[in-house]
């Protein structure tokens, strides 16, 4: 399966009328966050394939009640659990908070409790499915992997722990910029798991 892994910044190579030739074997599209709505929109319908996302921190709070605030044709799995063509894929949004008060940004704490809310229900799930978890989408980075020393770009100690209990096969965020050259490369292996910055796209092969 090939997936298109995108977030923070529109890249002109896939708003383009071509994209369909250019990345015709595309089967899955994931958003790491800070995308706007109408691109990700455009992406799913010009390749036709499920739409996975989660929010950023510069995202607007999406109201699951309203079903208001989200990309149409796609599917925000903050904080769940979805199965596409035999893959596990979880999804955890937002951003370490240097804003107070500010939609999807998160204390060192509030993100453990965040996590907490959720690892019950992904423990069951995994296990009913007897398959392990295969990607994990964050839009950050795990901290000390990936992420910066400014407030607004430290990653999350709770996504070390996921790593080091759930063992998702792909760890894959956005949220930190390659081109300041604080991520060389992009790509960490931490025991099973190979955590890879998609800022702004990546195509991967699995």
């Amino acid at each position: 399966m090939k997936i298109l892994a995108v977030s923070d910044m529109v890249v002109d190579q896939l708003y383009s009328e071509k994209v369909a030739e250019r990345f015709k074997d595309i089967e899955l599209i994931l958003g790491c966050g800070d995308l706007p709505y109408y691109y990700l929109e455009f992406l799913v319908t010009a390749l036709n394939v499920p739409l996975l996302y989660v929010p950023g921190n510069h995202d607007p709070l999406y109201d699951e009640k309203k079903n208001a605030c989200h990309a149409e044709g796609g599917c925000n799995i903050d904080r769940k659990l979805e199965r596409v063509r035999d893959l596990n894929v979880a999804g955890i949004g937002g951003s370490v908070r240097y804003i107070p008060n500010h939609a999807n940004q998160y204390s060192q704490t509030g993100m453990y409790i965040r996590l907490a809310s959720f690892l019950p229900g992904l423990a069951w799930k995994l296990k009913r499915s007897r398959h392990g978890l295969d990607i994990l989408i964050a839009h950050s980075p795990p901290r000390g992997i990936h992420d910066d020393n400014d407030q607004a770009h430290v990653g999350f100690s709770a996504f070390v722990d996921f790593i080091r209990i759930f063992k998702p096969r792909y760890f894959l965020h956005g949220h930190t910029l390659v081109y300041k050259g604080n991520i060389v490369p992009p790509l960490t292996r931490v025991g099973p798991t190979t955590v890879i910055n998609v800022y702004p796209y990546r195509v991967l092969e699995i």
